[in-house]
């Protein structure tokens, strides 16, 4: 498939319509055209100059600039050898494909933004010119002959509605009921019954709800993609000593690149040599930057602020953290919410109906009660036009691509309208322990020693063929008490979930876990009563044994983030009923953690397994979010209603969670609740406006007071409600950061 950038798309519904017209076309099948953000994809064999009279019929036009970055950046990347895949079947894109879009288009930047505000004064340009004539028209009018009155109206008619009129009677031949049918037959009623004035004010007013829709429309679409032209376009790469100058779609894993001060890092890397403050807020949203040196991870996008770094780079760009990020943000802009399907499904049943209605508005009364045809006609059109349903179709769009675009600036990544939807309508909430409550760096606080000669080493040995918080923190005790790493390793090891470790050494078997790594033991008195003892500290056990006996015990502790007390209140005041924390360690432990941040429930002693038990047995009572760090709780998160991941741009974290908090704390997520909250609220009255003023109009049919005047003024400021209402997302409250997001 193809990608092209459309502009000028003056609604929801025309770019529907559109799609459905390119998918006629030979070839056409699987075309889509998405209105939130501009984009249409086709198969390479279709007729371009067909695609383009269809979009012309409605005022629209293909970015040449797009199609050209595409073809560039396809050129680059096949000059460095990196091949593009493209699914035709389903429409999708890879992350090369992405990086057609992002990596080379600060070039036509420019031209893309110009012929974005061109679009717009073209539309423009007729409505002004109908008005002014309107104006001279009622000026004159009763000073000079009424044809030439006439005359100005109907110019004033065809400069503003010509264009509307043409699809309207194209539509109308097809038996395609759409609002251009709806403006037509009310256009040539209006002046079929001598109503010039007002059919000329129903023209001028339907081209300045169209203009302003598309205008609503398009700053949406131009903060996101301000948002998706942050990736930097060349990298300074290091060659035999020299600088040389290349695409980032040129980089691999292993080039040494230099980042001056002010120059943006080109993708995820490792400083190799250098100090400098690096600002993250691109990736993170969070703006102070943070100190780096030389052995630290750099993420693409940051922004090197004041010292010269050398970096070698660890992924190429299309793997890299921003372009994953940038790619998951398209992708969300073009997903469909339910709100959005059903508004979409009601519109197109919505707009016949309003043409029955208008039929038995214009002649039940003449018919059943002897009411005054003209009269009768006169309200049939104007029902017509209260029956638009631009403001409808437009009552969820612009909200969710301000919120998508709003949250990606604060470092929260959604990865769909959808989730977007379910994120303000959560009712319990979920967290994991390890790493997203606590710090996920946990050190052993006591030691109960049975066997001094064994116990360290067989530890030692064990933990250090584990990635787990819970070795390290053994490791860092076995190191500290003089048990160095000899090479030895275990004859075998192998991870038990939800228990431990198992290894052989020197002929036996030995086991490192939980209480129940050591189930198989009868225990001395002394041993129990030390267990009892760590476990009503609050201390997590890792217990040491063979097939014996114990050979000791570590008490671990995890430290508990700052944030998570006040995320936590903050959550509690957001309306949901419960939080949940989830974990595998013993009931006096996990009640420690949850009595100091307060979250409402414990669920402890659990297996990965168990986790998506409890999530689906909450998954019961109502919407539920699962809140992890995205790297072992992904069944979890997938269980969820809501899977919430947190990690600076984790691979499993992006994969896994619909919702990534590109932060390594939890505090930005009281900020996406309340923001999802809001959009949430906008949708709602928006849709509410949109269908009040119709219904409030239509209900002025019953005494006979709708007129034109009155029927094109409630679609036009619903309209212009649902846009303004909708945009007030991008004005930013200043809200305190970390814990309060």
């Amino acid at each position: 498939m193809k990608q092209y950038q459309v502009k000028g798309l003056s609604c929801g519904g025309c770019a529907m319509r559109l799609e459905q017209e390119i998918r006629e076309l030979e070839h056409g099948e699987g075309a889509t055209l998405n209105y939130n953000s501009g984009r249409l994809r086709v198969n390479e064999e279709i007729s371009m100059d067909a695609v383009r009279r269809i979009l012309k019929s409605d005022g629209a036009t293909l970015s040449a600039a797009s199609a050209d970055a595409s073809a560039h950046s396809e050129a680059a990347a096949s000059e460095n050898g990196h091949a593009h895949s493209h699914d035709a079947g389903q429409g999708i894109h890879s992350h090369d494909d992405h990086v057609n879009e992002h990596g080379h288009d600060h070039a036509e930047h420019g031209d893309d933004h110009d012929h974005s505000h061109g679009s717009g004064w073209t539309k423009l340009r007729p409505v002004l010119a109908a008005a002014i004539l309107y104006v001279v028209g009622l000026l004159l009018d009763g000073r000079v002959e009424s044809w030439i009155v006439v005359t100005i109206y109907l110019a004033a008619t065809a400069i503003s509605g010509y264009s509307t009129f043409l699809k309207g009677l194209r539509y109308l031949v097809r038996f395609k009921f759409t609002m251009d049918t709806l403006m037509t037959v009310a256009l040539v009623g209006a002046i079929a019954i001598g109503e010039w004035k007002e059919a000329t004010l129903v023209a001028i007013l339907f081209g300045l709800n169209e203009w302003l829709e598309g205008l609503g429309m398009e700053k949406a679409r131009r903060s996101m993609d301000a948002l998706l032209k942050t990736a930097p376009k060349e990298a300074r790469k290091m060659e035999g000593g020299r600088e040389v100058i290349v695409p980032i779609l040129a980089l691999a894993a292993g080039d040494i690149v230099k980042i001056r001060p002010g120059d943006q890092i080109p993708s995820d890397g490792e400083i190799i040599e250098g100090v400098s403050s690096v600002n993250e807020a691109a990736i993170t949203g969070e703006s102070l930057p943070l100190y780096k040196a030389a052995g630290d991870i750099v993420l693409g996008g940051s922004l090197n602020q004041d010292g010269l770094l050398l970096v070698r780079i660890t992924k190429a760009y299309r793997d890299s953290s921003l372009a994953r990020i940038l790619h998951l943000v398209q992708e969300a802009q073009e997903t469909k919410t339910p709100t959005e399907m059903f508004i979409n499904k009601f519109a197109r049943y919505y707009t016949p109906a309003i043409m029955i209605i208008a039929v038995i508005v214009m002649l039940a009364p003449p018919l059943l009660f002897g009411g005054d045809w003209s009269t009768w006609l006169y309200q049939g059109l104007s029902v017509l036009i209260v029956g638009c349903p631009c403001a409808l179709i437009l009552a969820s769009p612009i909200a969710i691509v301000s919120g998508i675009a709003r949250m990606a600036r604060h470092g929260i990544l959604v990865k769909g309208g959808v989730h977007l939807e379910q994120l303000g309508k959560l009712e319990l909430l979920a967290f994991d322990k390890t790493g997203t409550l606590t710090k996920g760096k946990p050190h052993v606080t006591e030691v109960r020693v049975y066997d001094q000669e064994r116990l360290f080493r067989v530890a030692s040995l064990i933990e250090s063929g584990s990635t787990h918080p819970l070795a390290k923190a053994v490791l860092e005790e076995t190191t500290r008490r003089g048990i160095a790493d000899a090479g030895e390793t275990p004859s075998s090891l192998r991870t038990i979930a939800g228990v431990g470790m198992e290894a052989e050494i020197d002929g036996s078997i030995y086991r490192l876990g939980n209480e129940l790594s050591a189930s198989h033991l009868d225990m001395p008195e002394q041993v129990r009563s030390d267990i009892e003892a760590l476990k009503a500290a609050g201390l997590t056990l890792a217990i040491v044994s063979d097939d014996s006996e114990v050979l000791g015990l570590f008490g671990i502790e995890d430290e508990i983030r700052e944030e998570s007390r006040s995320v936590i209140a903050a959550i509690h005041g957001l309306d949901i009923r419960r939080t949940v924390m989830l974990t595998g360690d013993h009931e006096k432990t996990a009640r420690k953690v949850a009595n100091r941040i307060g979250v409402s429930e414990v669920k402890s002693g659990l297996l990965p397994e168990d986790k998506v038990d409890a999530i689906r047995a909450l998954a019961a009572e109502g919407r539920v979010g699962m809140v992890g760090d995205g790297v072992n709780d992904a069944p979890a998160l997938a269980a969820a209603t809501l899977g919430i991941a947190m990690g600076k741009g984790t691979d499993s974290a992006m994969e896994t969670a619909d919702i990534v908090l590109m932060q390594d704390h939890l505090g930005k997520l009281p900020y996406a609740m309340r923001l999802a909250r809001r959009v949430d609220r906008i949708i709602r009255l928006n849709i509410g406006i949109a269908l009040g003023l119709k219904l409030i109009a239509l209900l002025l049919t019953i005494p006979g007071w709708l007129t034109l005047w009155i029927a094109i003024l409630s679609d036009m400021g619903a309209t212009i409600l649902v846009t303004l209402i909708g945009l007030t997302l991008f004005l930013e409250r200043k809200e305190s950061s970390t814990a309060q997001g």
